[in-house]
């Protein structure tokens, strides 16, 4: 009897902890439904001959308590948080708490991408790179790598979106659920890709089997590892994709350097590894977590997921197409290159790109820091201003994201600086690579690198809609975005040269950031409607 007790008094703390005060006795039982208690333990653990009847029980009991103490977990944390005003003086030192930790951190996860960098410069080998391929062989690895990362965005976007929103309710089957579903569609995106391609190659022959094979795998490896990499930010472990990659790279170059191995296999092994290890943790981590139960009726729904992400999906998708178009067009501008394929690695523009883009590397940190600031500034400003004020609350947000913005800049100036540097001084480019940069490759840097810049302050306008559920005004600027990159890129790089094709991509960043800015006015106007809307 003493143990039935108990657990009805269990039961009844989960149900406010999940529901707070409730409003009917069908709520009550749809709660305990969803805890996985089933109708015929029912009698043996709580003492009632029916789910039903113990619901009852659990409602009238709650009926009978000071509402005062009825709150879920998530009004409690509100009251917390509305008791909790920060004065105005502590605003500029949390600004700077907040710039110290952030900004850091966005270049701390990085750390992957400035391995592969050091691994190139040192070893000439980097986990998917090699300078000893060439030219077809080039043309194959990096087609791989970004058609992984095309086909991939999409779907790591929305398991961002999706399972971040079930990780802060504390619905953590829910959350694995939703990134274990996500990544089996990843794959079957990733597979039915491939299908595609192979089809087309082998409708018209464009390429030798091989070429297709190797692009295909490389493909399928990256883009398996952004997907097994993405849940990390979510369940803010992303300490773990930097472990993952630092032992895979080591066990690549060991293989590289001290075995007879196949470069490509090395590469494949490397990833493989990196694959494995992150699954392993994330497993190991969602079994340690302990959350609402989830009985397996109540699986998040897969028409209301793709409802509420569809943009996110379209969005994380098209911003890839919109990095590497350029490049895809200035492979196939040089007809006397190219003659035998559709596209060809073009080693000159695509290391004037690959410099041009450790401004957009350099500027993750601020990405970081601002919206990081926003989220919560958003929430504090809120509980310190007075619907009257509503205006005042605005603006107050619409200056800071004006710092952000100088502080944006400020940073590619500083990057633009190093840049310079590392072009033009002795221990740079031609100390590290054994040859001076080409012309076409420093034309190609410069207008790449204030592409970027302008890329990048578009999508962190893009973040701050996404903050608050505004994907629409994204979507549809990096849709035009693309159309005006492949017209303003295609035509010039076939009637001036192919190196032009940088300047589609400028001028459609450039577009990009002047749509979504002009979304930012917009939302910063209404910016208290907004806030209300979203929760």
């Amino acid at each position: 009897m003493k143990n039935i007790q108990e657990n009805i008094e269990s039961i009844t703390e989960l149900v406010i902890h999940k529901i707070g005060n409730p409003v009917s006795v069908m709520v009550v039982l749809a709660t305990l439904e969803s805890f996985g208690i089933r109708d015929k333990d029912v009698f043996e653990d709580y003492g009632f001959v029916s789910l039903s009847d113990l619901a009852k029980h659990v409602f009238k009991d709650l009926k009978g308590r000071n509402t005062d103490t009825l709150k879920n977990e998530s009004e409690l944390r509100k009251a917390k948080k509305k008791n909790a005003l920060v004065p105005v003086s502590s605003y500029l030192w949390m600004k700077t708490k907040l710039l110290v930790q952030f900004y850091p951190l966005g270049i701390f996860h990085l750390l992957p991408i400035f391995l592969q960098i050091a691994s190139i410069i040192v070893f000439g080998y980097s986990l998917w790179a090699f300078i000893g391929f060439n030219i077809v062989q080039s043309t194959s690895v990096v087609f791989g790598v970004i058609i992984g990362l095309i086909v991939s965005g999409g779907y790591v976007q929305v398991l961002g979106r999706q399972a971040s929103f079930y990780w802060h309710h504390q619905e953590f089957k829910k959350a694995k659920m939703v990134v274990n579903k996500l990544i089996k569609s990843g794959i079957k995106g990733l597979l039915l890709t491939f299908l595609s391609i192979a089809a087309v190659n082998f409708l018209f022959n464009l390429y030798p089997f091989s070429f297709i094979l190797i692009t295909c795998v490389y493909a399928f490896l990256i883009g398996l590892l952004l997907l097994v990499s993405a849940p990390f930010h979510t369940i803010r472990q992303r300490w773990v994709i930097s472990l993952a990659i630092l032992l895979a790279t080591a066990i690549a170059l060991f293989l590289k350097l001290y075995t007879n191995t196949n470069t490509y296999v090395t590469h494949w092994a490397g990833i493989g590894v990196a694959i494995i290890v992150s699954k392993l943790f994330l497993e190991f981590f969602f079994n340690r977590k302990k959350g609402f139960y989830t009985a397996e009726n109540l699986r998040p729904k897969k028409l209301m997921v793709i409802y509420k992400n569809y943009r996110y999906f379209f969005y994380g998708t098209l911003i890839y197409v919109f990095i590497f178009m350029d490049r895809f067009l200035a492979w196939s501008a040089d007809i006397d290159l190219t003659h035998q394929f559709i596209f060809l690695y073009e080693k000159d523009y695509e290391i004037g790109m690959d410099i041009a883009i450790l401004i957009f590397f350099m500027l993750a940190g601020v990405l970081e820091y601002a919206i990081a600031s926003f989220s919560k500034f958003l929430d504090i400003k809120q509980r310190n201003t007075l619907l009257i004020n509503k205006k005042v609350f605005n603006k107050s947000l619409f200056r800071m994201y004006l710092g952000h913005i100088s502080l944006l800049i400020l940073t590619a100036l500083v990057t633009t600086t190093f840049i310079y540097l590392l072009i033009t001084q002795p221990w740079g480019y031609e100390a590290n690579f054994g040859e001076t940069l080409d012309f076409i490759s420093i034309k190609v840097c410069v207008l790449g690198g204030i592409g970027y810049l302008l890329l990048t302050w578009g999508m962190l306008n893009s973040l701050y809609l996404f903050t608050l559920d505004s994907p629409k005004g994204p979507l549809r600027s990096i849709i035009i975005a693309c159309l005006v990159n492949l017209v303003v890129g295609f035509i010039l790089s076939r009637t001036i040269s192919y190196e032009y094709s940088v300047v589609g991509m400028l001028v459609g960043a450039g577009l990009f950031m002047i749509l979504t800015l002009r979304e930012i006015i917009i939302f910063f106007k209404k910016l208290d409607y907004h806030y209300y809307a979203a929760y």
